[in-house]
């Protein structure tokens, strides 16, 4: 009877370790796997027609921390815990809807129906001709005089696997900045725990039209009122790029980078800073042209398949913050913020100066709509029963880490 009571009593001691074991090992993972949060909104002013717009906050554990409007689908801060004097806000932006009311070089916008620049605003498609908004001289920019970064879109803010995230939509409709078509559009910003800000835009239309939709993010990894983005390095996986004339408009010609100011190829060491480039590239004498990068250069071996890409990187060298973005686009607009002059106040009262900030606008190419079947031309024309998806990954990082 003593023995049996003796082997009850081990056996008991032997559960009871089980269980405090599994127990232990249940609360491990639990502290290994991080506790997200749905994200949380609140008013950002108002439109001049009455409408309410939000800002949406996105957080994750570690101090990551991006805020998202509904005004223009606008990314307005990215805070990044990392770097010797981190945390730190690095894009260019305004603390209220005011500022972007106002007016302003699309600060964080989504840029649509089509980006960057149209020759003329005129295209010919399906044997039509079509006249857009002429808003950048004698040319079509960013989607026209009311693109999609001027419009209050429709969010849906929701907690998904990979981490917090807020969709917004909107319908662009036929004739809508003289484009043809109803284009369905939406653009979500999802935010990891490892830091990533992942942007996926995608649109469906039910007539031929048109289609590149791009974010235009002002980066400055020093900090948005840090100043000059001039010291810092930039890499970019292309060994073309797309020289232009005097409007901004390609020539055509996919040009070797090798030997000109647009060489930011990875495997040049040490790594070209922008300051480099920015006074290889002066004003004109008449200040027409503010001098700078404002070019495309084509990602080396893309493919229409829809695969990331190692896109570029951009390195404070100061801080050791950096970005690295990822996409599936065949190009990526270098723009160092030329037309940046002083008349800008932003964020805790930064005053942004020529190059405060860098854009890296992944894309397809500019004007390609005047290129259709042209070698080396991807297509921009988005067909009914076609989807067109465009997806960043932007990961940040420290080299001081």
């Amino acid at each position: 009877m003593e023995f049996r009571d003796g082997r009850r009593q081990a056996l008991i001691l032997i559960l009871a370790g089980a269980v405090l074991s599994g127990s232990s090992a249940m609360l491990t993972a639990a502290e290994e796997k991080p506790v997200m949060h749905a994200p949380t909104v609140r008013p950002f002013g108002k439109l001049p027609d009455g409408r309410d717009a939000h800002l949406y906050v996105l957080e994750t554990p570690g101090g990551w921390r991006a805020t998202i409007t509904d005004y223009g689908a606008i990314l307005t801060s990215m805070t990044v815990p990392l770097g010797k004097d981190g945390p730190v806000d690095v894009v260019l932006g305004f603390d209220s809807l005011d500022g972007y009311l106002a007016g302003h070089p699309y600060f964080g916008a989504s840029c649509g129906r089509c980006s960057n620049r149209i020759a003329g605003g005129r295209f010919s498609l399906g044997g039509k001709a079509y006249q857009l908004a002429v808003n950048n001289g004698e040319h079509h920019l960013h989607g026209g005089d009311v693109g999609f970064d001027k419009k209050l879109w429709k969010a849906e803010p929701k907690l998904t696997e990979a981490g917090p995230a807020v969709t917004f939509r909107l319908v662009s409709p036929d004739g809508d900045e003289g484009y043809p078509g109803e284009l369905s559009v939406e653009t979500t910003y999802t935010l990891t725990p490892a830091g990533e800000l992942v942007i996926d835009m995608r649109a469906t239309s039910d007539a031929a039209t048109v289609c590149n939709m791009v974010h235009h993010s002002y980066w400055n990894m020093a900090g948005q009122a840090s100043g000059s983005i001039r010291g810092q390095q930039l890499t970019v996986n292309a060994d073309r790029y797309l020289p232009v004339d005097e409007g901004s408009i390609p020539t055509g010609e996919l040009a070797a980078v090798e030997g000109t100011a647009f060489d930011f190829r990875p495997e040049r060491k040490p790594a070209a800073t922008l300051a480099a480039a920015i006074d290889a590239l002066p004003a004109s004498a008449d200040a027409a042209n503010p001098g700078g990068v404002d070019h495309n250069l084509c990602i080396r071996g893309w493919q229409p398949d829809g695969t990331m890409r190692p896109i570029a990187a951009l390195r404070d060298p100061e801080s050791g913050r950096t970005l690295e973005i990822e996409s599936n686009q065949p190009g990526v607009q270098v723009y160092t913020g030329n037309y940046l002059d002083g008349s800008l106040t932003g964020k805790a009262g930064a005053v942004y100066q020529k190059h405060a900030g860098l854009c890296l606008e992944t894309q397809c190419f500019p004007d390609a709509i005047h290129h259709v079947g042209e070698q080396g031309w991807p297509s921009v024309i988005l067909e009914p029963g076609q989807s067109y998806h465009h997806r960043m990954v932007h990961r940040f990082g420290s080299s001081n880490d």
